[in-house]
């Protein structure tokens, strides 16, 4: 739970910041704040993956053809659940009420709630890190999304006031209920190499948003997710 923790704490921060503040972030430290979360997103899923990845030269290459095979199914699965579509269409809602807040719209707490939720709930960040966190306590991935929530939370509470701060409790409940449901799944993975094929494919869907992060390409991220689930299966039937 530590990672949601600290999510909770960046948008509460963020929040008391944007409101005391006389002036947004200026563009130019907008700018070199996303170069190092991007670095870091690349240290965190190159490193998650590097450490998952051990072993002989056949366990190795028995290791990233499982990754692989676990990518592709857990995409075509992804696409016929149209996991990012309904993401992608959840944004956009928030974003268009963003959008159409007026100047005057700083008392709209309730906007800026609903608003807010969504947009820090529907990002693939949330569910990867969140099961990151509860099957092996690695919370690095939700601290880099709390660090991102933080610093959205700075400016939307200039449109839509104190409310957006409230966003800290779905966002903790939701999290956490992801966090505590993969606890329980962790004894159902003890062996090393299960947590190892989740660790492996979770750093590399890590990696992934740092292209995100650049603006380099736009990759369906959440279609991705279900291979988290199909890493530990076939590493199971293949032994």
């Amino acid at each position: 739970m530590l990672g949601t923790i600290i999510n909770g704490a960046a948008i509460l921060i963020g929040g008391a910041v944007g409101l005391t503040a006389s002036r947004q972030i200026p563009p130019a430290i907008q700018a070199k704040l996303k170069v190092v979360l991007g670095a870091l997103v690349v240290y965190v899923g190159l490193s998650t993956t590097w450490k998952a990845v051990n072993g002989s030269f056949g366990q190795v290459v028995k290791q990233i053809v499982v990754i692989l095979l676990a990518l592709v199914l857990g995409n075509l699965a992804g696409k016929l659940l149209r996991l990012q579509r309904g993401l992608n269409r959840l944004g956009e809602y928030a974003r268009d009420r963003f959008t159409q807040a007026g100047a005057g719209a700083a008392h709209r707490w309730s906007e800026g709630l609903v608003t807010c939720t969504l947009l820090f709930c529907v990002g693939p960040m949330a569910i990867l890190g969140s099961v990151q966190d509860g099957l092996t306590g690695d919370f690095k991935t939700l601290a880099i999304k709390g660090a991102m929530d933080g610093l959205a939370t700075m400016t939307f509470v200039t449109t839509f006031g104190w409310g957006v701060m409230l966003a800290v409790v779905p966002v903790v409940a939701y999290q956490g209920t992801i966090t505590l449901l993969a606890q329980s799944l962790a004894p159902y993975l003890q062996d090393k190499a299960l947590l190892d094929a989740v660790n492996a494919t979770g750093g590399l869907l890590v990696l992934c948003i740092s292209l995100i992060i650049f603006e380099a390409k736009k990759v369906p991220l959440a279609d991705y997710l279900p291979s988290l689930c199909f890493a530990p299966l076939l590493t199971w039937l293949w032994r």
